[in-house]
């Protein structure tokens, strides 16, 4: 399988909103769902060529199959937060998060010139927390009751990784 990610276009923007809105991919997400084609394409609309965040797609083999990017892209103390969601189920498992995942780290480090990549997940995302760890994630700290979500307060997880721990 030959992963690779590239920049978010406007026509992935019907793939986006089936994978979110798929509760095999949702779980964990926090999104306002469901998400919509024309609530999507004000997002897009609003945020393109901003420079403080990136949006990519996972393709394995020259087929979408997931989201990966940046979030708050701070060229001042170079550093973004770190988000994934595979949406192609079929993909799952394979080790085509980590390899975009390689990817995204190798850009954010070597392209953009971040220090640190950091995340949060929710406490209970296992297959998450293997994935940011099989790839170098350090886990910093447990945030108690950080979001509201679904009705419930959510305890998440912090990861960072840092510039110089990474090694391809």
């Amino acid at each position: 399988m030959n992963v690779t990610i590239r920049k978010f276009e406007r026509s992935d923007i019907p793939n986006k909103v089936k994978w979110i809105n798929d509760p095999a991919n949702n779980r964990y997400l926090h999104y306002d769902l469901p998400l919509s084609v024309e609530k999507t394409e004000k997002w897009f609309d609003s945020h393109f060529g901003e420079t403080t965040r990136y949006d990519a797609v996972i393709e394995v083999d020259g087929k979408a199959v997931g989201l990966i990017g940046l979030l708050a892209v701070d060229q001042k103390n170079r550093k973004a937060e770190y988000y994934i969601s595979l949406g192609d189920t079929a993909y799952k498992g394979k080790g085509v998060a980590k390899e975009a995942t390689r990817k995204l780290l190798r850009f954010a480090f070597e392209e953009l010139g971040l220090n640190r990549v950091y995340l949060f997940t929710e406490v209970d995302n296992l297959s998450a927390q293997k994935l940011f760890e099989a790839v170098g994630f350090q886990r910093e700290g447990i945030l108690q009751q950080d979001i509201f979500s679904r009705g419930v307060y959510v305890n998440r997880i912090a990861y960072g990784f840092l510039k110089e721990d990474w090694r391809e």
